[in-house]
């Protein structure tokens, strides 16, 4: 099985891909970000944009993803935004059409919710509110400017199964994935101040400078 976690930028996908994974025997995480930033590495600057819409990082996800499933014996969790439904389709809709059993989450929240979680971890560009609007520290941060249109576009129904996160904690919203998906979970264990050191410790090792 493949669960796709996908949601706006700071909405906790990557948080609880890891919850997931640690509760989850067998499991493991595939990033697709990896495959986007060594393209983008390979690209020279002035031509580098957002590397989804490059064609390589469509086929190159789908590619590592079938594999994964076909040859590794436990479940793979994928967290990934992806709001293009044609891109959607080429990665999630491509390996559903070639039978793996994939399962889509979408993480909504509120937009102020997820600004502040944008602000808690401690992002490159955080973010401040001035009179009622959110104004960028230092200049407009990707996931700043793309919260609108991702909080739109996945509310859609083609971006089935939304899971609420505004009132839940990481742990939680694992639980709930892993439920709807008849995954049994490892219970959570270790106490809340360990749970929040691993959170912060799977923050830092995430956070990307290009």
């Amino acid at each position: 099985m493949l669960i796709w976690i996908n949601g706006p930028f700071g909405g906790g996908k990557t948080q609880t891909a890891y919850e997931l994974r640690r509760r989850l025997p067998g499991s493991v995480v595939c990033d697709p970000e990896h495959v986007g930033f060594g393209l983008r590495r390979m690209t020279p600057p002035g031509l580098r944009g957002d590397f989804q819409d490059l064609a390589a990082w469509r086929q190159g996800v789908y590619e590592v993803l079938d594999l994964a499933l076909r040859k590794h014996p436990g479940t793979v969790i994928v967290p990934m935004t992806v709001v293009e439904p044609r891109y959607f389709d080429e990665t999630v809709g491509r390996l559903r059409g070639d039978g793996h059993d994939v399962r889509h989450f979408a993480l909504l929240a509120e937009r102020g919710t997820v600004l502040r979680r944008l602000r808690e971890r401690g992002l490159g560009h955080a973010v401040r509110f001035v009179a009622g609007k959110d104004a960028p520290l230092r200049r407009e941060s990707f996931a700043v400017a793309k919260l609108d249109l991702c909080l739109s576009r996945l509310s859609g129904d083609a971006f089935g199964e939304h899971v609420g996160t505004d009132r839940l904690t990481v742990p939680q919203v694992a639980e709930h994935v892993a439920a709807s998906a008849g995954l049994r979970l490892a219970p959570a264990t270790g106490g809340a101040l360990r749970a929040r050191l691993r959170r912060t410790a799977t923050g830092l090792r995430h956070i990307r400078f290009d």
